[in-house]
Formats: C-alpha cells, sequence, structure tokens
C-alpha cells in the first residue's frame, strides 16, 4: 500500500511538468517554422513573413529597447520600419496592449545599436559586448509607450508578451539566455533610464 501511495505522489507531482514540456516542445517546434505561424499566446502582425530559416541572418544576439513614443506608436514605427528595412528602427516591435509587429525580414538589417561604443561600465561590465555586440549580428525588440514618462516600464500586456516572444526567438535563432541584452547595457543611450533593463532582466530570470 505505501508503495502505491509513493507511486500515486510521484505522478500527481509530474502530471504539471508533463504539459509544460509538451507546450514548450511546440512552441519551439513552431519557432522553426515558415510563413506566419500562429504561436499560441502571441498576437503577432505580419508585416515581413519568416522565410527558410536557412537563409535567415545568424543572429547572435538579442537587444531590449523602448521608445520614447506613447501608447499605439509601435504600429506606425512598424509599418514605416517595413517600408524601408534598413532604417533605424528595429526588427520587431511591441505595442502597449502587447501586439507584435515583425516588421523586417530576416536577412536584412535595421540600424540600431550603432557600434555599442558605451564604455563607462555602468550598469554591467561591458568589455565583453564592447564593439562585439552590434546590430549586424543583434536582432532588435522595440518595446513601445514610455511617453511622456521614460522611466515608466513595460505594461503587463508587453511583459506577457514578451514572455513568449523571447523564448520564440531564442528558440528560432538558437541564441542563448545570456545573449539577450538591453540597450543600455551594450550601448549608453539616456542618462534619465536604463533603456531594456527590466525587460533583459526578465528574461533571464524566467530563463533561469
Amino acid at each position: 500500500m505505501m508503495i502505491f501511495r509513493l507511486l500515486a505522489a510521484v505522478l500527481a507531482a509530474l502530471l504539471p511538468i508533463f504539459p509544460a514540456a509538451a507546450a514548450d516542445a511546440e512552441l519551439a517546434r513552431l519557432a522553426r517554422a515558415s510563413g506566419t505561424p500562429d504561436i499560441p499566446g502571441l498576437k503577432i502582425v505580419w508585416l515581413a513573413p519568416w522565410g527558410d530559416l536557412a537563409s535567415a541572418r545568424s543572429w547572435r544576439n538579442i537587444i531590449v529597447h523602448q521608445t520614447e513614443g506613447p501608447a499605439g506608436s509601435a504600429r506606425g514605427g512598424a509599418q514605416a520600419q517595413a517600408k524601408n528595412p534598413t532604417r533605424r528602427g528595429v526588427t520587431v516591435w511591441v505595442e502597449t496592449d502587447g501586439t507584435v509587429y515583425w516588421a523586417v525580414a530576416e536577412n536584412l538589417v535595421p540600424t540600431h545599436s550603432d557600434g555599442a561604443n558605451r564604455n563607462d561600465n555602468k550598469y554591467i561590465d561591458n568589455r565583453p559586448t564592447y564593439r562585439q555586440v552590434v546590430r549586424d549580428n543583434s536582432i532588435g525588440v522595440e518595446f513601445a509607450g514610455n511617453y511622456p514618462d521614460v522611466t515608466a516600464g513595460p505594461t503587463e500586456a508587453q511583459v506577457a508578451a514578451w514572455r513568449i516572444l523571447v523564448k520564440v526567438l531564442r528558440a528560432r535563432y538558437d541564441i542563448p539566455l545570456e545573449r539577450v541584452y538591453a540597450h543600455n547595457w551594450i550601448d549608453y543611450k539616456d542618462a534619465r533610464y536604463c533603456e531594456g533593463c527590466t525587460l533583459a532582466t526578465m528574461a533571464r530570470q524566467w530563463g533561469e
């Protein structure tokens, strides 16, 4: 009887794990797809569908940005980016309501993180990233909405979307957790706040 009780307890403990593992496996499968896959938990507006993964750039890093724009500005920014992919901006934009806009084809490089020219080590020791984590090898994600208060954090909807989106990006491009960076960790921008730090920190904590 004791053995059966122990076995039942073990099975009860494992049951919550199996659905989570299955969900992660399915997410990983979708992350390697082409076209405009429906990813559970994400609302994605595909301005630039995924192509063959073999033709995408070998993105090695993820850089989290925040734009000093009002709620609703991600859509306009993404649309402008789609029309001129290499303009100043990023590949992926996230609205305050959590909507994700995939704006640029995976083989093109928008202008962001110009040279990783910060060298003050203010937030982290950036010697490993100095002129190493740059736009040519880093996919950028821009979160809209911190206007007029640039110190305002991301919305709950953005955090929920980011929790899934960062898994998708990491799985699609095989990016290690330690290569998720805030803009201000690799390239000094604004003394008033640390751009992207909250979201990048969350991503690293979730992956632990």
